[in-house]
């Protein structure tokens, strides 16, 4: 495929008849068009100009050349010139894959400052609770926690993902609180079973000197989803081990209590996932330095800790 380069010096100095003027014209030098124009002349296998010590002219083939590229060569120069644009200017689509429950309390508030700051931007969010594929799927970028980082994914922590059990003060005023993970065992367990593997999902705790215990949570009901084990927490049905990214609107507002503080599971982090470091959209690129953003100023990974409290 011929080089626009080489397309921009022939139509210029077709158009001026000269290679000094076109060259003025695309701020090169007079040498550069003629080489450029030289080495499309080669490339097609005919001669466009004839050229004189004091002018040059387009031969037949250059007319007809020069007529077939005339309006092509504005489209192209149109769309380089908008991707150039919308590299300082973010537009177009932005798929995200998102968890429900965390994104919609967390992330979707984010929303209207980015878009009053890239109003250019168009929002495609999808809250799902599966790890997608970006590149098959078409996505900019994913948040969630424990994505397998496949070739070409880049994945930028934000906060850690800590598990801790809750109950409702409902539910907890006709049973024993525990003292520690073992106690579980004791109460209605309301746990996850995995889309991926079909398994029910249980957690080894860790207290803040890192000392380790199996939480032997029952199965007194199962459910496919992270924001179905919290209503029904809430509901007063059992104990549930819930992300504190997730339950942490409920535990401010003591509708949820959370049982054996200082006692956690340690799940990895949320993260932010998107393509290679080069080339990186504009829309994406600003996108992730939002959120990061955002979460720094909110201090959310503290929040999320429940190491520190």
């Amino acid at each position: 495929m011929e080089t626009l380069a080489n397309l921009e010096s022939f139509a210029r100095t077709a158009e001026h008849g000269s290679f000094s003027e076109a060259a003025r014209r695309l701020s090169l030098t007079p040498a550069a068009v003629s080489r450029n124009v030289a080495m499309l002349e080669r490339n097609l296998g005919v001669r466009l100009f004839h050229r004189s010590t004091r002018r040059l002219t387009l031969t037949e083939a250059g007319e007809s050349f020069q007529r077939s590229i005339a309006d092509h060569l504005d489209g192209l120069q149109a769309a380089i010139a908008g991707v150039s644009t919308d590299a300082d200017q973010p537009s177009g689509v932005l798929k995200v894959s998102l968890p429900p429950t965390f994104g919609v309390t967390q992330i979707l508030p984010l929303l209207p400052g980015f878009l009053e700051r890239y109003p250019k931007v168009r929002v495609e969010w999808h809250f799902e609770n599966r790890q997608v594929d970006l590149v098959a799927e078409g996505y900019d970028a994913a948040i969630g926690g424990g994505f397998e980082l496949a070739p070409g994914l880049i994945s930028r922590a934000l906060a850690p993902a800590h598990i801790v059990p809750v109950a409702s003060p409902i539910y907890l005023e006709n049973h024993k609180l525990p003292v520690d993970p073992s106690d579980l065992k004791a109460l209605n367990g309301i746990v996850m079973r995995s889309l991926r593997s079909g398994r029910t999902r249980h957690w080894t705790m860790r207290d803040i000197n890192g000392r380790e215990m199996h939480a032997p949570l029952s199965e007194s009901i199962v459910v496919n989803d992270p924001n179905a084990m919290q209503e029904a927490a809430l509901l007063g049905l059992g104990v549930a081990m819930l992300a504190t990214a997730d339950a942490l609107p409920a535990l401010e507002t003591g509708r949820l209590v959370r049982l054996i503080p200082r006692w956690y599971s340690d799940a990895g982090a949320i993260s932010i996932y998107y393509g290679s470091r080069s080339l990186v959209p504009a829309k994406t690129r600003v996108f992730v330095d939002w959120v990061a953003s955002a979460f720094k100023e909110k201090r959310l990974a503290e929040r999320f800790a429940a190491s520190l409290v």
